[in-house]
């Protein structure tokens, strides 16, 4: 099948328009040996294991271009502890996160994971930040933080630099900042996310980055899951389109049973927008988890990282035995699409299958 050639996938080595998110060596390395860019997301690794991690993509895809996302939010606590924050916790919170444990019968967590173990700090993102420039990744995306400091510590660093954004002022904050790609990302999308829609954002962030004197490339963001929605990116000026969500029951990723078969069985309606488990909105699936956090006498969610520290041991140890009524997994819209557990390489044939199907079916609306 001939390849889709946006003007950033001539630029970048690619032959799909397809820029791939995922919490995994293996998906993002089979992504980019489809012809896509895969895009590691290092949030959950200590700094000094994200080295190891990258090396690990390299060495599967050689000396094809490969990304890693990055996150630094503004508000992280400075020269405190893990055990500082939960010490200082509302009792209040503690009691209901309590009770969750004894309804739901959860035992205490058996080890250590990146929801227990780690302070969301401003030293521990930028301990991630530096850590993923020591490598010769191509591309840095910054899933939110980037300020033109650390714009400029990238290119230094000899990599792309793009970011993810969710209202227009932000694109313009971006553009400002010399960002090299702009990820638009629609409300529909998995993770942390906005309440933008993406048919509405990216146009908006198309003409802008449009308009500046050496024309910023656009990728297309939220609730994408089938071909002719990139088709429809592609229609609305966007050079590629950014997925999460597709690759989470692909074989690569190997999630856990019980998160594979939630997904499976999940529909667009049956995800929700919660604050429960990072502190900031996050589009995950509907479960008791996300339902337990809304009812009328929960607390209010803390902050970011203060939730984090507050339902750590609690989210870990879920993980841990696979509870199916708190177990959720942050996902978007399209998860409509995830029907069946196959190859990334197969869901990339399937998308470029179904777009030039929708491209196709539109040579002939016009009179030429």
């Amino acid at each position: 099948m001939s390849p889709i050639n946006t003007p950033l996938c001539r630029d970048l080595g690619m032959t799909v328009p397809i820029f791939g998110f995922a919490h995994s060596v293996d998906v993002t390395a089979a992504l980019t040996n489809a012809g896509g860019m895969g895009v590691y997301g290092a949030a959950r690794d200590a700094p000094d294991a994200i080295p190891d991690k990258l090396r690990a993509v390299r060495a599967q895809v050689g000396d094809k271009p490969f990304g890693v996302d990055i996150m630094l939010p503004k508000g992280m606590p400075q020269n405190q502890t893990l055990a500082d924050i939960q010490a200082a916790l509302p009792e209040a919170h503690k009691a209901f996160v309590a009770g969750l444990q004894s309804k739901y019968a959860v035992p205490a967590p058996a080890g250590d994971s990146f929801f227990n173990s780690e302070l969301r700090s401003d030293d521990f993102f930028e301990a991630q930040l530096a850590a993923a420039l020591s490598t010769d990744v191509d591309f840095v995306a910054f899933g939110t933080g980037f300020t033109r400091p650390r714009v400029d510590q990238v290119k230094q660093a000899g990599k792309r630099v793009g970011a993810l954004i969710g209202l227009p002022k932000h694109a313009r904050a971006a553009l400002d900042c010399g960002i090299e790609v702009i990820v638009a990302q629609g409300t529909e999308a998995g993770g942390h996310t906005g309440e933008v829609s993406t048919l509405t954002l990216v146009p908006q962030v198309v003409d802008m980055a449009g308009a500046m004197a050496s024309p910023v490339p656009v990728l297309a963001a939220g609730g994408i899951g089938h071909g002719s929605q990139i088709a429809a990116a592609l229609a609305l000026g966007a050079q590629g389109v950014w997925l999460g969500t597709a690759w989470l029951t692909t074989a690569e990723h190997a999630l856990a049973d019980g998160k594979v078969a939630k997904l499976l069985a999940a529909g667009s309606g049956d995800t929700v927008i919660t604050r429960a488990s990072s502190g900031k909105p996050q589009r995950q699936l509907r479960s008791n988890w996300s339902q337990e956090w809304a009812a009328p006498d929960a607390p209010a969610p803390l902050k970011m990282p203060y939730q984090h520290a507050l339902v750590g041991d609690l989210i870990t140890a879920v993980e841990e035995r696979d509870i199916t009524a708190l177990l959720t997994e942050p996902a978007g819209q399209g998860v409509a699409w995830c029907r069946q557990v196959e190859a990334v390489a197969d869901t990339v044939a399937r998308l470029m299958t179904e777009t030039k199907q929708a491209l196709n079916s539109l040579s002939g609306l016009t009179d030429g």
